[in-house]
């Protein structure tokens, strides 16, 4: 059970995330602009931008300034060691810039992902993606929005009442579509979105999709904020086989999910 106090305190907190978020956007795209980016590779060849640094320094300061209580577990910060984390109750979980792919790409579909963890669950979500200025950000309590083009507005997930399962695919990995019938219940005339990074959980809540099934790798901070804005939104995230997420694990490694708008 939530306790009021606190909700109404993450309430109060949101729009101050949700500005964080904005000014790491807006270190990402002085770099965005340059015609040629410098790459790095970290050991599990996923690759390394200013970008993702810049955003980075932005995040971890903002957040240290409106919550220093809480640690931060940042994808570019150094490695914490699980002994360390493991007493963690409430912490920052932050990918700086999702879907560098995307961004070396060029196509706009990268975000900032910053979420307020508390006892291994996301309880706040801030996700901004800056080249197509579209903000979704949720709390407990609080519900889940959307802010694009100066008007905000909430979001709920949603199905037609005909029509054929929208399935969320990833731009960069390959696609669910010899798996799908495990989860569309066995539905296989499916419509398919292509969307890049974390935005493809925010289809799903605002109701433009029904489902985003991932059985490939990802990371903890690659899914923790929008598995706020989509709960919020009234959808779901769980494991492949319907148990919760669990986050703050030895290894951060995320099993496979499946997000999940009105039932299928």
């Amino acid at each position: 059970m939530s306790d009021a106090h606190e909700d109404n305190e993450f309430r109060e907190l949101l729009p101050q995330v949700v500005e964080i978020a904005r000014q790491a956007g807006e270190a990402i795209m002085r770099l965005y602009a340059e015609v040629n980016p410098s790459v790095q590779y970290k050991e599990n060849n996923s690759p390394l931008t200013q970008a993702d640094l810049a955003s980075h320094h932005v995040i971890d300061e903002g957040l240290q300034r409106i919550a220093p209580q809480w640690p931060v577990l940042s994808e570019e910060s150094k490695e914490i060691p699980f002994e360390r984390r493991s007493g963690w109750q409430r912490f920052w979980l932050v990918d700086p810039l999702d879907g560098t792919k995307e961004f070396l790409k060029r196509n706009g579909e990268f975000t900032v992902n910053i979420a307020l963890m508390e006892e291994g669950h996301p309880i706040l979500g801030v996700v901004y993606a800056p080249a197509i200025d579209k903000m979704y950000y949720a709390a407990r309590g609080a519900g889940a929005w959307k802010a694009q083009g100066g008007s905000v507005a909430a979001i709920r997930i949603g199905r037609a009442a005909h029509g054929r399962t929208r399935v969320v695919t990833s731009r960069s990995h390959a696609s669910m579509e010899d798996n799908l019938g495990r989860f569309t219940g066995g539905d296989k005339d499916c419509e398919f979105v292509t969307m890049g990074s974390s935005l493809k959980f925010c289809l799903v809540a605002e109701g433009a999709a029904d489902i985003y099934p991932r059985t490939g790798p990802t990371m903890e901070w690659d899914t923790a904020a929008a598995q706020c804005v989509v709960e919020q939104a009234g959808g779901s995230v769980t494991d492949i086989d319907g148990n919760p997420m669990v986050y703050n694990k030895p290894v951060l490694l995320n099993p496979g999910f499946v997000a999940r708008g009105a039932a299928i």
